[in-house]
Protein backbone atom coordinates (compact mmCIF):
# COMPACT_ATOMS: atom_id res chain seq x y z
CA UNK A 1 0.00 0.00 0.00
CA UNK A 2 1.35 3.26 -1.07
CA UNK A 3 1.62 6.10 2.21
CA UNK A 4 -1.01 8.64 -0.02
CA UNK A 5 -4.36 8.21 -1.18
CA UNK A 6 -6.31 9.33 -3.43
CA UNK A 7 -9.54 11.67 -1.84
CA UNK A 8 -12.57 14.02 -2.18
CA UNK A 9 -11.66 17.00 -0.28
CA UNK A 10 -13.98 20.01 1.11
CA UNK A 11 -11.50 22.73 -0.03
CA UNK A 12 -14.43 25.64 1.47
CA UNK A 13 -17.75 25.47 3.14
CA UNK A 14 -19.92 26.03 -0.16
CA UNK A 15 -22.04 24.48 -2.75
CA UNK A 16 -21.05 21.31 -4.71
CA UNK A 17 -18.30 22.97 -6.64
CA UNK A 18 -15.90 23.03 -3.19
CA UNK A 19 -15.89 19.10 -3.59
CA UNK A 20 -12.25 18.61 -4.93
CA UNK A 21 -10.04 15.27 -5.69
CA UNK A 22 -6.97 15.81 -3.78
CA UNK A 23 -4.31 13.14 -2.12
CA UNK A 24 -4.28 12.54 1.54
CA UNK A 25 -1.94 10.41 3.62
CA UNK A 26 -3.15 6.98 4.21
CA UNK A 27 -5.49 6.37 7.57
CA UNK A 28 -3.64 3.87 10.20
CA UNK A 29 -6.20 1.96 11.57
CA UNK A 30 -5.98 2.34 15.64
CA UNK A 31 -7.09 0.12 18.51
CA UNK A 32 -10.27 -1.21 17.52
CA UNK A 33 -10.36 -0.03 14.33
CA UNK A 34 -9.74 -1.50 10.60
CA UNK A 35 -8.57 0.02 7.75
CA UNK A 36 -10.88 -0.69 4.54
CA UNK A 37 -9.31 -0.66 0.83
CA UNK A 38 -12.49 1.87 0.00
CA UNK A 39 -14.36 -0.09 -3.33
CA UNK A 40 -17.80 2.24 -3.13
CA UNK A 41 -18.79 5.04 -0.56
CA UNK A 42 -22.52 6.08 -0.22
CA UNK A 43 -23.39 9.89 -0.60
CA UNK A 44 -26.24 11.29 1.78
CA UNK A 45 -27.83 14.34 3.06
CA UNK A 46 -25.45 14.79 6.05
CA UNK A 47 -22.40 14.95 3.69
CA UNK A 48 -24.46 17.61 1.97
CA UNK A 49 -25.07 19.77 4.66
CA UNK A 50 -21.51 19.32 6.10
CA UNK A 51 -20.01 20.60 2.43
CA UNK A 52 -21.89 23.91 3.14
CA UNK A 53 -20.50 23.95 6.67
CA UNK A 54 -23.76 23.03 8.58
CA UNK A 55 -22.60 20.09 9.64
CA UNK A 56 -19.57 19.83 10.98
CA UNK A 57 -17.78 16.59 11.86
CA UNK A 58 -17.44 15.26 15.46
CA UNK A 59 -14.12 15.56 17.02
CA UNK A 60 -11.64 13.13 16.48
CA UNK A 61 -13.58 12.31 12.84
CA UNK A 62 -11.58 13.01 9.43
CA UNK A 63 -12.90 15.62 7.72
CA UNK A 64 -12.86 13.86 4.41
CA UNK A 65 -16.96 13.60 3.78
CA UNK A 66 -18.78 10.22 3.46
CA UNK A 67 -20.95 8.28 6.33
CA UNK A 68 -20.65 4.77 5.15
CA UNK A 69 -18.26 3.05 3.11
CA UNK A 70 -17.49 -0.90 1.92
CA UNK A 71 -14.30 -2.89 0.69
CA UNK A 72 -11.46 -5.08 1.80
CA UNK A 73 -10.30 -5.25 5.01
CA UNK A 74 -6.19 -4.00 4.51
CA UNK A 75 -5.39 -3.93 8.04
CA UNK A 76 -6.00 -3.69 11.75
CA UNK A 77 -5.41 -1.31 14.56
CA UNK A 78 -5.05 -3.82 17.16
CA UNK A 79 -7.18 -4.72 20.64
CA UNK A 80 -10.74 -6.03 19.72
CA UNK A 81 -11.08 -6.48 15.93
CA UNK A 82 -14.89 -7.98 16.63
CA UNK A 83 -13.59 -11.25 14.98
CA UNK A 84 -12.88 -9.45 11.48
CA UNK A 85 -9.83 -10.72 9.94
CA UNK A 86 -7.72 -9.05 6.82
CA UNK A 87 -9.21 -9.85 3.45
CA UNK A 88 -12.78 -9.71 4.98
CA UNK A 89 -15.33 -7.92 2.42
CA UNK A 90 -17.09 -5.82 4.45
CA UNK A 91 -19.39 -2.13 4.80
CA UNK A 92 -19.13 0.24 7.60
CA UNK A 93 -20.60 2.89 9.13
CA UNK A 94 -18.33 5.82 9.64
CA UNK A 95 -18.59 8.95 11.15
CA UNK A 96 -16.29 10.74 8.10
CA UNK A 97 -13.36 9.67 5.64
CA UNK A 98 -15.22 7.39 3.00
CA UNK A 99 -14.97 9.84 0.16
CA UNK A 100 -11.33 8.41 -0.45
CA UNK A 101 -9.61 4.94 -1.35
CA UNK A 102 -8.60 3.88 2.03
CA UNK A 103 -10.84 4.44 4.98
CA UNK A 104 -10.94 3.37 9.35
CA UNK A 105 -13.95 2.66 10.41
CA UNK A 106 -15.01 0.67 14.14
CA UNK A 107 -14.80 -3.00 13.95
CA UNK A 108 -17.65 -3.01 15.73
CA UNK A 109 -19.42 -1.17 13.06
CA UNK A 110 -18.74 -3.49 10.32
CA UNK A 111 -21.07 -5.95 8.88
CA UNK A 112 -20.27 -8.72 6.02
CA UNK A 113 -20.98 -7.91 2.75
CA UNK A 114 -24.48 -9.78 2.37
CA UNK A 115 -24.63 -12.75 -0.09
CA UNK A 116 -25.63 -11.87 -3.56
CA UNK A 117 -24.97 -7.91 -2.82
CA UNK A 118 -22.02 -5.87 -4.75
CA UNK A 119 -19.69 -3.77 -2.80
CA UNK A 120 -21.42 -0.99 -4.64
CA UNK A 121 -24.67 -1.91 -3.29
CA UNK A 122 -23.46 -3.16 0.28
CA UNK A 123 -21.93 0.58 0.48
CA UNK A 124 -25.58 2.01 0.52
CA UNK A 125 -26.49 -0.15 3.44
CA UNK A 126 -24.65 1.59 6.89
CA UNK A 127 -25.95 4.95 6.39
CA UNK A 128 -30.05 4.65 6.04
CA UNK A 129 -29.99 0.95 7.46
CA UNK A 130 -28.70 2.11 10.67
CA UNK A 131 -30.86 4.97 10.64
CA UNK A 132 -34.24 3.37 9.94
CA UNK A 133 -33.65 0.75 12.37
CA UNK A 134 -33.00 3.36 15.16
CA UNK A 135 -35.39 5.42 14.41
CA UNK A 136 -38.71 3.45 13.37
CA UNK A 137 -37.98 0.02 15.38
CA UNK A 138 -35.40 1.09 18.62
CA UNK A 139 -37.37 4.34 19.16
CA UNK A 140 -40.51 4.47 17.04
CA UNK A 141 -41.23 0.61 18.59
CA UNK A 142 -43.10 -0.46 15.42
CA UNK A 143 -45.16 -2.97 15.80
CA UNK A 144 -46.98 -5.60 13.59
CA UNK A 145 -50.06 -4.07 12.17
CA UNK A 146 -49.38 -0.35 12.67
CA UNK A 147 -49.47 2.07 10.56
CA UNK A 148 -46.25 3.88 9.21
CA UNK A 149 -46.21 7.43 7.56
CA UNK A 150 -42.70 8.42 5.99
CA UNK A 151 -42.10 11.97 4.72
CA UNK A 152 -39.51 11.48 2.18
CA UNK A 153 -40.23 8.10 0.85
CA UNK A 154 -38.40 8.19 -2.20
CA UNK A 155 -35.38 8.74 -0.90
CA UNK A 156 -32.70 6.93 0.52
CA UNK A 157 -34.25 6.49 4.36
CA UNK A 158 -37.87 6.32 2.30
CA UNK A 159 -37.10 3.27 0.31
CA UNK A 160 -35.44 1.74 3.27
CA UNK A 161 -38.54 2.37 5.58
CA UNK A 162 -40.69 1.09 3.44
CA UNK A 163 -39.17 -2.16 2.99
CA UNK A 164 -38.26 -3.02 6.40
CA UNK A 165 -41.89 -1.86 7.90
CA UNK A 166 -43.75 -4.05 5.52
CA UNK A 167 -40.81 -6.68 6.19
CA UNK A 168 -42.26 -6.78 9.48
CA UNK A 169 -45.99 -6.43 8.87
CA UNK A 170 -46.51 -3.31 8.69
CA UNK A 171 -48.13 -0.94 6.68
CA UNK A 172 -46.57 2.00 4.73
CA UNK A 173 -47.52 5.17 3.99
CA UNK A 174 -45.94 7.81 2.07
CA UNK A 175 -45.37 11.37 0.79
CA UNK A 176 -43.05 11.89 -2.17
CA UNK A 177 -43.18 14.95 -4.82
CA UNK A 178 -43.36 13.23 -8.22
CA UNK A 179 -45.21 10.75 -9.96
CA UNK A 180 -42.16 8.78 -10.67
CA UNK A 181 -41.38 8.67 -6.91
CA UNK A 182 -44.43 7.31 -6.12
CA UNK A 183 -44.49 4.69 -8.27
CA UNK A 184 -41.10 3.71 -6.92
CA UNK A 185 -42.51 3.24 -3.41
CA UNK A 186 -45.30 1.86 -4.28
CA UNK A 187 -43.36 -0.97 -6.26
CA UNK A 188 -41.36 -1.00 -3.22
CA UNK A 189 -44.24 -2.10 -0.98
CA UNK A 190 -46.27 1.24 0.35
CA UNK A 191 -49.77 0.68 0.68
CA UNK A 192 -49.83 4.42 -0.94
CA UNK A 193 -47.57 7.28 -1.99
CA UNK A 194 -49.35 10.65 -1.44
CA UNK A 195 -47.73 13.34 -3.80
CA UNK A 196 -47.64 16.36 -1.72
CA UNK A 197 -47.77 18.88 -4.21
CA UNK A 198 -51.27 17.75 -5.50
CA UNK A 199 -52.38 16.21 -2.21
CA UNK A 200 -52.73 17.61 1.18
CA UNK A 201 -51.52 14.56 3.23
CA UNK A 202 -53.34 15.43 6.20
CA UNK A 203 -56.59 15.25 4.20
CA UNK A 204 -55.51 11.74 2.47
CA UNK A 205 -54.49 10.09 5.80
CA UNK A 206 -57.97 10.97 7.74
CA UNK A 207 -59.50 9.68 4.56
CA UNK A 208 -57.42 6.28 4.53
CA UNK A 209 -57.82 5.50 8.61
CA UNK A 210 -60.89 7.06 9.07
CA UNK A 211 -59.94 10.01 11.64
CA UNK A 212 -57.80 7.59 13.66
CA UNK A 213 -54.56 8.24 12.05
CA UNK A 214 -51.35 6.55 11.49
CA UNK A 215 -49.14 4.82 14.78
CA UNK A 216 -46.04 6.48 13.68
CA UNK A 217 -44.72 8.74 11.43
CA UNK A 218 -40.89 9.17 10.24
CA UNK A 219 -40.32 13.21 9.61
CA UNK A 220 -37.46 14.77 7.76
CA UNK A 221 -38.96 17.63 6.61
CA UNK A 222 -39.95 19.31 9.98
CA UNK A 223 -41.22 23.09 9.86
CA UNK A 224 -45.36 23.48 8.91
CA UNK A 225 -45.14 19.26 8.64
CA UNK A 226 -44.68 19.26 12.81
CA UNK A 227 -48.34 20.58 13.65
CA UNK A 228 -49.84 18.20 10.61
CA UNK A 229 -47.94 15.53 11.77
CA UNK A 230 -49.36 16.12 15.66
CA UNK A 231 -53.19 16.52 14.00
CA UNK A 232 -52.81 13.02 12.25
CA UNK A 233 -50.90 11.15 15.25
CA UNK A 234 -53.48 7.94 16.16
CA UNK A 235 -53.68 7.53 20.26
CA UNK A 236 -49.96 6.41 21.75
CA UNK A 237 -49.05 7.58 18.51
CA UNK A 238 -45.10 8.41 18.05
CA UNK A 239 -43.50 11.07 15.86
CA UNK A 240 -39.93 10.76 15.31
CA UNK A 241 -37.63 13.58 13.96
CA UNK A 242 -34.41 12.73 12.26
CA UNK A 243 -33.89 15.93 9.68
CA UNK A 244 -35.30 19.66 9.06
CA UNK A 245 -35.47 19.72 4.72
CA UNK A 246 -38.33 22.07 5.49
CA UNK A 247 -38.35 25.78 5.73
CA UNK A 248 -37.65 25.37 9.47
CA UNK A 249 -34.03 24.96 9.79
CA UNK A 250 -31.78 23.69 12.50
CA UNK A 251 -32.67 25.40 15.84
CA UNK A 252 -35.59 27.75 14.32
CA UNK A 253 -38.51 27.93 16.11
CA UNK A 254 -41.55 25.66 15.29
CA UNK A 255 -45.37 26.52 16.97
CA UNK A 256 -48.32 24.13 17.40
CA UNK A 257 -50.80 23.52 19.43
CA UNK A 258 -49.75 21.15 22.62
CA UNK A 259 -52.59 19.68 23.62
CA UNK A 260 -53.30 17.00 21.53
CA UNK A 261 -50.23 15.21 23.04
CA UNK A 262 -51.37 15.09 25.99
CA UNK A 263 -55.26 13.99 24.87
CA UNK A 264 -53.79 11.37 22.38
CA UNK A 265 -50.59 10.40 24.66
CA UNK A 266 -48.17 11.29 21.76
CA UNK A 267 -44.69 10.88 22.30
CA UNK A 268 -42.34 13.44 20.26
CA UNK A 269 -38.57 11.96 19.93
CA UNK A 270 -36.06 12.67 17.18
CA UNK A 271 -32.25 11.81 16.69
CA UNK A 272 -28.94 12.03 15.30
CA UNK A 273 -26.35 9.41 14.93
CA UNK A 274 -23.36 10.41 13.96
CA UNK A 275 -21.77 11.94 16.81
CA UNK A 276 -23.22 9.18 18.94
CA UNK A 277 -20.60 6.30 20.62
CA UNK A 278 -19.19 3.09 19.39
CA UNK A 279 -20.63 0.91 21.81
CA UNK A 280 -24.41 2.30 20.36
CA UNK A 281 -23.92 1.68 16.88
CA UNK A 282 -22.52 -1.48 17.78
CA UNK A 283 -25.74 -2.29 19.34
CA UNK A 284 -27.65 -1.07 15.88
CA UNK A 285 -25.17 -3.47 14.19
CA UNK A 286 -25.51 -6.80 15.90
CA UNK A 287 -29.78 -6.12 15.87
CA UNK A 288 -28.96 -5.27 12.07
CA UNK A 289 -26.66 -8.43 11.09
CA UNK A 290 -29.20 -10.80 12.96
CA UNK A 291 -32.48 -9.65 11.92
CA UNK A 292 -32.23 -7.56 8.77
CA UNK A 293 -29.01 -9.21 6.72
CA UNK A 294 -31.17 -12.36 6.87
CA UNK A 295 -34.08 -10.78 4.54
CA UNK A 296 -31.53 -8.90 2.59
CA UNK A 297 -29.78 -12.39 1.48
CA UNK A 298 -33.21 -13.87 1.14
CA UNK A 299 -33.63 -10.73 -1.34
CA UNK A 300 -36.63 -9.42 0.40
CA UNK A 301 -34.88 -6.13 1.10
CA UNK A 302 -32.56 -4.97 -1.06
CA UNK A 303 -31.05 -1.06 -1.15
CA UNK A 304 -32.55 0.86 -4.21
CA UNK A 305 -29.78 2.49 -6.06
CA UNK A 306 -30.33 5.15 -8.38
CA UNK A 307 -27.13 5.89 -9.95
CA UNK A 308 -23.31 4.82 -9.14
CA UNK A 309 -21.09 8.08 -10.29
CA UNK A 310 -16.50 7.69 -9.97
CA UNK A 311 -15.31 9.19 -7.06
CA UNK A 312 -13.80 11.96 -8.46
CA UNK A 313 -17.53 13.12 -9.83
CA UNK A 314 -18.44 13.86 -5.84
CA UNK A 315 -19.64 17.36 -7.14
CA UNK A 316 -22.12 15.99 -9.70
CA UNK A 317 -23.02 13.56 -7.19
CA UNK A 318 -23.92 16.34 -4.39
CA UNK A 319 -25.57 18.30 -7.46
CA UNK A 320 -28.26 15.25 -8.49
CA UNK A 321 -28.99 14.67 -4.95
CA UNK A 322 -30.17 18.05 -4.04
CA UNK A 323 -31.66 18.41 -7.45
CA UNK A 324 -34.67 16.15 -5.41
CA UNK A 325 -34.80 13.81 -8.46
CA UNK A 326 -32.76 11.00 -6.81
CA UNK A 327 -34.61 7.71 -6.02
CA UNK A 328 -32.87 5.58 -3.32
CA UNK A 329 -29.28 5.88 -3.29
CA UNK A 330 -26.02 7.48 -4.76
CA UNK A 331 -22.85 5.49 -5.14
CA UNK A 332 -19.24 6.46 -5.68
CA UNK A 333 -16.91 3.97 -7.12
CA UNK A 334 -13.72 3.94 -6.20
CA UNK A 335 -11.40 2.60 -9.11
CA UNK A 336 -13.35 -0.44 -10.55
CA UNK A 337 -14.87 -0.55 -7.50
CA UNK A 338 -13.72 -4.14 -6.72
Amino acid sequence: MTESMRAVEITVPGGPEVLVPGTRPRPVPGPGEVLLRVAAAGVNRPDCFQRAGAYPPPPGASDIPGLEVAGTVVALGGGDSAGITEGDRVCALVAGGGYAEFCTAPAPQCLPVPRGLSLAEAAALPETFFTVWSNVFDRGHLQAGETLLVHGGASGIGTTAIQLARAFGAEVIVTVGSADKQQACLDLGARRAINYRQEDFVAVVNEMTAGRGVDLILDMVGGDYVARNVGILAPDGRLVQIAFLGAARRGSPVSFDYAPVMHKRLTLTGSTLRPRPIEFKAAIARALRERVWPLIEAGRVRPVIHRTLALEQAAEAHRLLESNTVIGKLVLVVGDGT
